[in-house]
C-alpha cells in the first residue's frame, strides 16, 4: 500500500538578512501579506492538501512563529468580551488546523540541515517539505497536485514551475527532464542557477517536495558544497540516481517569492486587490500614483 503523506516540514530558521532591520527582532516568516503572515499561507496550503502534522524547524528569535499558531487565551477573552465572534473563530482556527511540532535547528548551515533535523519526528514515513518564506497560490493547491502525482507514480515529487522568460532562468534550479506527459516528468538532474543558454529546461524545481525517508541518509553523507553549506539539491540529485524523482508541473499557479523585498511588496499588492476590506480603496490609490 502507498503510505499517506500526512507530515510536512517547514524550515523557518534563517536570519532574514534581506529584510533587515525589519527582521532584527521579527522572523521573516512572520512578515505580513495583508493581514496574515507568510508562513500561515504555507501552512494553509499544506492543510488544504491533507497534511495533519506540521513540523516547523526554527532557530533563535523565532518564538513569534510558535506564538502565532498557539492558543492566545488573553486575546480570545478580549475578542469574546468585544463580541468580535468572527475574529475569535478565525484565531481559534489558526491554532487547531493542524498538529504543530517545533524543532530547533542544529547542524551546519545550508537548506538541507533543517530537513535532516526532522528525521526523528518523521521516522520512516514519506513526507513533504515547504519553505516558510515563499508560497504558491494554485487551485487545487500545489501540494495536493504533487500528492496526486505521488499516489500515481509512488516516487519522490518536486513542484515544477514553468519559467516564461529566458532571462529569469539563472535565478532557479532547473531540471533536466524525461517527459512522461504534459503534467509529469522524471527528473534526471537539477542544475542550480545555470546561465540561460546552458539551462537544461525552463522548469524550475523548487518550493515544495515529497521525499521518502531515504533522503535523510543521503543528506547525512553530504559534504559541504558552495559557500560551505549543505545543499538539499545535492541530496536530490543522489536520490534521482537511485530511484525515480518526478517533477509535478503545477497548473494554474502563481508563485510568490516573499523572501525578497519586491516579492513581498508584489504579494501585498495582489492580495490587497482581492481582500474585501482593501481592494476598493487600494485600487483607487494605485490609479492615482
Amino acid at each position: 500500500m502507498i503510505q499517506t503523506i500526512r507530515k510536512a516540514v517547514i524550515p523557518a530558521a534563517g536570519f532574514g538578512t534581506r529584510f533587515l532591520p525589519a527582521t532584527k527582532a521579527q522572523p521573516k516568516e512572520m512578515l505580513p501579506v495583508v493581514d496574515k503572515p507568510v508562513i500561515q499561507y504555507v501552512v494553509e496550503e499544506a492543510v488544504a492538501s491533507g497534511i495533519t502534522d506540521i513540523i516547523i524547524v526554527t532557530g533563535p528569535g523565532k518564538r513569534a512563529v510558535e506564538d502565532h499558531f498557539d492558543y492566545p487565551y488573553e486575546l480570545e477573552k478580549h475578542l469574546l468580551k468585544s463580541k468580535k465572534r468572527a475574529l475569535l473563530e478565525e484565531m481559534r482556527t489558526i491554532a487547531t488546523m493542524a498538529n504543530f511540532i517545533y524543532i530547533r535547528q542544529k547542524g551546519p548551515y545550508g537548506n538541507a540541515t533543517p530537513v535532516l533535523c526532522a528525521k526523528e519526528v518523521i521516522g520512516d514515513e514519506p513526507f513533504a517539505v515547504l519553505w516558510g518564506d515563499e508560497f504558491i497560490y494554485a487551485k487545487p493547491p500545489r501540494l495536493k497536485q504533487m500528492i496526486d502525482v505521488y499516489n500515481k507514480f509512488e516516487g519522490a515529487v518536486i513542484s515544477g514551475i514553468k519559467i516564461p522568460k529566458k532571462k529569469d532562468l539563472s535565478r532557479y534550479g532547473l531540471a533536466k527532464l524525461k517527459s512522461i506527459n504534459d503534467d509529469v516528468a522524471r527528473i534526471i538532474k537539477i542544475v542550480e542557477k545555470p546561465q540561460p543558454d546552458k539551462a537544461p529546461s525552463n522548469i524550475a524545481t523548487h518550493g515544495a517536495y515529497i521525499f521518502p525517508s531515504k533522503i535523510f541518509s543521503l543528506i547525512e553523507k553530504l559534504k559541504s558544497g558552495k559557500g560551505g553549506e549543505i545543499w538539499l539539491v545535492d541530496a536530490i540529485n543522489k536520490l534521482a540516481q537511485e530511484q525515480a524523482v518526478y517533477a509535478a508541473i503545477i497548473k494554474d499557479a502563481t508563485y510568490y517569492d516573499t523572501g525578497n523585498k519586491f516579492g513581498l511588496l508584489k504579494a501585498n499588492i495582489e492580495f490587497g486587490l482581492k481582500h474585501p476590506e482593501t481592494k476598493k480603496d487600494l485600487k483607487k490609490y494605485l490609479k492615482k500614483l
